[in-house]
């Protein structure tokens, strides 16, 4: 078990350590591994030049404000129409270039109303209603990116369901469900304190259970054999894919994540490769929160990622 820790702080590390990843990713998103050693050097992403975060934890931050605003002992189909209702709002933000007169919760913070390379099966299926089904051939990692509070929020089981069924509401591969609910679960096994590597065991183990989840849990025994092997540094990823599809991206998460319990090491690997370097490093980025604490994040990171003060406050509300 990993050390004693509350649930305010995995709650808090989690979010902020999402943002964090971000931030540090998306100064380097679409970018190509030799472009980043030429302009950050052989060490990668080192620095925090920029705080701005992407789609990525504005959705994230959307995801709690929705699973906050549906019934405590609510069933599941209360929390995923109120993450659709909240995705639904997020769109808005997308479309208007601020908050509209009356604007509550999220959608009345101005900095939220930047557009910032959304994924295209995100705004697709919200522009087509965000019902299940959308996309059914797109398994972008749109969906994992977005799911860690269903595992801040929910026990590992409930985690994996709702985290998946909310996953169709842009992406209906079963693949993006499926990455998106294991994500989900990891986190909710951090949460009850277990170590990464039983997170990850007993969730390789769920997915063994369904067929259509088979794409998910060879990318994790992937990630698994490479963490035993090369320790995570810039571009040692690679083999994994690029980030892009929702198993590559929690791969390359999960990855860091056992190679390496040195946060700014395995941060700094996360983004430095070619690909979808702010969906890796935010996701990776929930990992380490929810597994070491706010911490244990690097405080000159932590200290000023964009928006810290409304996910300080969405992560008091969770983990009351």
């Amino acid at each position: 078990m990993t050390q004693a820790l509350t649930r305010h702080d995995r709650v808090l590390g989690s979010l902020i350590g999402g943002a964090v990843g971000d931030a540090l990713g998306y100064q380097v998103e679409f970018d190509r591994w030799d472009h980043i050693e030429a302009e950050f050097g052989p060490a990668g992403v080192t620095e925090m030049r920029s705080n701005l975060i992407s789609d990525d934890t504005q959705m994230t931050l959307f995801t709690v404000e929705g699973l906050l605003l549906a019934q405590p002992d609510g069933s599941p189909e209360d929390h995923v129409a109120q993450v659709r209702l909240a995705y639904l709002r997020w769109r808005e933000t997308q479309r208007e270039p601020m908050p509209p007169t009356g604007s509550q919760g999220l959608a009345a913070q101005p900095w939220l109303y930047s557009r910032r390379a959304p994924g295209n099966a995100c705004i697709s299926g919200l522009r087509d209603g965000a019902r299940p089904g959308v996309n059914p051939n797109s398994k972008g990692c749109g969906t994992v990116m977005r799911s860690a509070p269903f595992g801040l929020h929910f026990d590992p089981g409930k985690a994996f369901a709702i985290a998946e069924q909310c996953s169709q509401l842009t992406h209906g591969h079963p693949t993006a469900g499926a990455s998106a609910g294991a994500f989900a679960m990891i986190v909710a096994h951090l949460m009850n304190g277990e170590t990464p590597q039983r997170a990850v065991s007993a969730t390789m183990l769920h997915l063994r259970g369904g067929l259509d989840r088979s794409e998910t849990a060879d990318a994790l025994q992937a990630a698994y054999k490479l963490a035993g092997n090369v320790p995570p540094g810039p571009n040692t990823c690679a083999p994994l894919g690029e980030g892009w599809i929702a198993e590559e991206a929690l791969a390359i998460a999960v990855y860091c994540l056992l190679g390496t319990d040195d946060v700014r090491k395995g941060l700094t690997a996360s983004v430095s490769h070619s690909g979808d370097s702010d969906s890796t490093g935010a996701i990776l980025g929930n990992l380490y929160g929810a597994a070491y604490g706010h911490a244990a994040l690097p405080k000159e990171w932590a200290s000023q990622v964009e928006g810290r003060d409304v996910i300080t406050a969405l992560a008091d509300l969770l983990a009351a």
